[in-house]
């Protein structure tokens, strides 16, 4: 089981800061081959999602406001799990714990992400359900997901 923060920006270490884009380049950058903009201006308003196993960041996640990045949702992204401690259920562990957190700071709102479209059954298990259709981001087919109000 992981060790799980949730911070705001400022409340951030420097180590923790080079800690998840670290993650986020070797997950999506390097592993999956991406070539994206990763530093894109929304981390200084979004809550950030940490897991630790043992002090090492191998989970990460980050929650925006609403009209950040949707006009009518806030967004749950980068949700990410390092290679080395997939398929044990943290990545469960993890998006149940950032819908945990975006429903604590942001009650009543309207929860959006876009989906990996191979991961499709995984957000579906949490209540996310699929929108419209599939696209290319970054060259990675996609498809926007919800999940509705309770």
């Amino acid at each position: 089981m992981l060790q799980f923060l949730c911070k705001t920006y400022e409340e951030l270490t420097v180590d923790e800061v080079h800690a998840f884009f670290a993650l986020r380049a070797e997950v999506f950058v390097v592993e999956q081959n991406c070539v994206y903009q990763d530093i894109d201006g929304k981390d200084t308003a979004a809550l950030h999602i940490m897991g630790y196993d043992n002090n090492t960041l191998v989970a990460y996640s980050r929650i925006l406001p609403l009209g950040l990045t949707y006009p009518s949702y806030l967004a749950i992204g980068r949700i990410v799990i390092a290679e080395t401690h997939r398929l044990q259920n943290q990545g469960h562990e993890l998006v149940a714990f950032s819908i945990q957190k975006a429903k604590e700071h942001f009650p009543d709102t309207p929860i959006k992400i876009s989906a990996q479209s191979h991961l499709v059954s995984f957000y579906n298990t949490h209540g996310f359900q699929s929108e419209g259709e599939g696209y290319l981001e970054d060259g990675i087919p996609h498809i926007a997901m919800t999940l509705p109000l309770e």
